[in-house]
């Protein structure tokens, strides 16, 4: 079975359409505010996905494009008066980042109340708490497809390749939360196959074309490939899909899988901001 993340997303993007429409016969749009550094390729491309998918369910997004050798000191400043302006919803700043600014900061500059993504030491505190107000993008992009599909993980072992903070570390607790058991594999584990070979649920997220082959894997797993990589202007993911389909009881393809599901859950993480602040203003 194909974890079809696009049609997913379409569908799920379609309701929140409709909650949009609703709420703006009485109030403004949500506004999400996309700050780009630089003219990377594959930013650019990431950043006219998100326009175009805020735009088409009704949602106003902004971008504030800084030339490469932008000041730390510019950045933030831009931060601090999108944390105070009103009408913003929802806040994200594109990375990577050039060397010369300094990521961590820029990023906790960024309001927990404004962080689209989830990457605020605030949000992420909560949500290893177990008490997610706000959840990473792609993780939740992730366990909505999950849902979508009815796939269970109360019970299975899950094993995650990859140990960033942005998905591998997330999405180990959201599934842990959901009752899953846990393993997460890095580049000095031993053995890999070893561990990959006892998932009931692979999640994979390396940044190496076709690092997973048939051989890793058991009979009847639940893959989900967040790798991108782009070799002859191809997109591969870290799974070699055509050889281990065959075992797999679903899959995502790359592209049209984790991807417009990270898009989507980016969206309604801007939306239940949205709800709060209005909440906030309104009461």
């Amino acid at each position: 079975m194909i974890l079809d993340g696009k049609n997913t997303a379409k569908l799920r993007n379609d309701i929140l359409k409709n909650k949009i429409a609703e709420d703006t016969k009485q109030y403004r749009a949500p506004h999400l505010a996309i700050i780009l550094v630089g003219s990377h390729p594959a930013s650019l491309s990431y950043i006219k996905g998100k326009l175009r998918a805020a735009e088409s369910i009704g949602m106003k997004a902004t971008l504030h494009h800084y030339q490469e050798d932008v000041s730390s000191e510019e950045m933030y400043q831009k931060i601090k008066a999108l944390n105070h302006d009103q009408d913003v919803d929802g806040m994200i700043l594109q990375l990577p980042l050039p060397k010369h600014l300094d990521e961590e900061m820029l990023t906790s500059t960024i309001d927990a109340s404004k962080d689209a993504d989830g990457f605020h030491v605030l949000n992420q505190g909560r949500m290893y708490q177990g008490k997610p107000n706000i959840k990473p993008a792609t993780p939740y992009g992730m366990m909505l497809l999950l849902e979508a599909y009815n796939i269970d993980v109360k019970g299975k072992h899950a094993v995650i390749v990859g140990r960033s903070n942005i998905v591998g570390f997330p999405i180990a607790r959201l599934l842990m939360d959901m009752g899953a058991t846990i393993t997460v594999c890095h580049s000095k584990t031993k053995d890999l196959a070893y561990h990959t070979k006892q998932a009931d649920i692979l999640v994979v997220s390396v940044g190496r074309k076709h690092l997973i082959d048939a051989s890793m894997v058991k009979e009847g797993v639940v893959i989900l490939d967040v790798g991108i990589n782009k070799v002859d202007q191809k997109l591969y993911g870290d799974v070699n899909y055509d050889d281990v389909y065959e075992k797999a009881k679903a899959i995502t393809p790359v592209p049209g899988g984790v991807g417009p599901m990270t898009i989507h859950a980016l969206l309604l993480n801007t939306y239940h901001l949205y709800e709060n602040h209005v909440k906030i203003i309104h009461k």
